[in-house]
């Protein structure tokens, strides 16, 4: 589907990639390896379509982040970079100066936006900063920040993928993809579910009925749900029977958005993004 599209398809459009570890990989006979290929082939897609991308996350060396500028480091760099990394203030705000200089060595190709507790970009992140790790911060301030660091990204980025999620073990009053997914919904910016890594991204899913994911069977082994995750859902239902719903507003049919909730092939779900994502910028120009 993405051969058929102009190389300057999604020229000037920044993509926000959602996502984290997903608890099903294993029981659909997959492994972490295959959210990789997936990562690698919607980086391929949308930069060979004239987009970029932009991740929420950290920058430590076993992270997604790690692994989007190394798939970076294949393509030809532009006048302007090809990933923006929001970073929240609660996952640099403990780091000294040194150890945060080293982390912000990306390459020219990418670009590490510090964001302050209000999720405000901090002009000079490394002025005033210690030799001394700060103390981490309480739950509620991390919960905060990242909540803040969300909005910012939301604000600065044209469309959303979503894929995988934890259902447990995460920080924030619900799942940090449903609350990405929610905000990309309160802003009418076009959200796309890539459901077949299971996860989170399944429970969005069911509760927006977009798809029913039947062909994810329960998980008998499944502990007791976390009340974050009941809220969370909650909210995605009351959010589908607003008055003012209209849909994911990605470009996509209702079975083209079946497929992207079913399908495990890398290369169909980057080929879904860009195809979505063209016919909605051909509409806006």
């Amino acid at each position: 589907m993405s051969d058929l599209l102009p190389p300057g398809a999604l020229k000037g459009r920044t993509v926000a990639v959602s996502v984290s570890n997903s608890p099903d990989l294993a029981r659909l006979g997959l492994m972490e390896p295959h959210v990789n290929v997936v990562l690698g082939e919607i980086t391929r897609t949308v930069l060979a379509s004239g987009g970029a991308l932009a991740y929420g996350g950290h920058l430590r060396p076993d992270g997604y982040t790690t692994f989007l500028l190394s798939e970076l480091r294949r393509y030809e760099q532009g006048s302007k970079p090809l990933l923006t990394v929001y970073l929240s203030w609660s996952e640099h705000q403990h780091m000294t100066h040194d150890e945060l200089a080293e982390r912000l060595s990306v390459g020219s190709w990418a670009r590490v936006l510090c964001l302050d507790p209000d999720g405000q970009v901090i002009p000079d992140p490394l002025a005033d900063r210690g030799t001394e790790p700060s103390p981490a911060l309480t739950p509620e301030a991390a919960a905060r920040a990242l909540t803040a660091m969300r909005k910012a990204m939301a604000q600065g980025t044209d469309a959303r993928i979503v894929l995988g999620g934890k259902r447990s073990d995460f920080s924030g009053a619900v799942p940090g993809l449903m609350e990405e997914a929610l905000l990309s919904l309160q802003s009418s910016t076009p959200l796309f579910l890539a459901g077949g890594l299971g996860g989170v991204t399944v429970d969005i899913l069911r509760a927006l009925r977009v798809d029913t994911c039947d062909w994810l069977p329960p998980d008998p082994r499944a502990e007791p749900e976390d009340p974050r995750l009941v809220h969370g859902r909650q909210l995605l239902v009351a959010a589908r029977e607003d008055s003012h719903w209209s849909g994911l507003r990605n470009g996509l049919s209702a079975e083209e958005n079946h497929r992207l909730a079913a399908t495990q092939r890398p290369a169909e779900i980057a080929a879904l993004l860009v195809l979505g994502l063209s016919r909605v910028a051909t509409a806006q120009d």
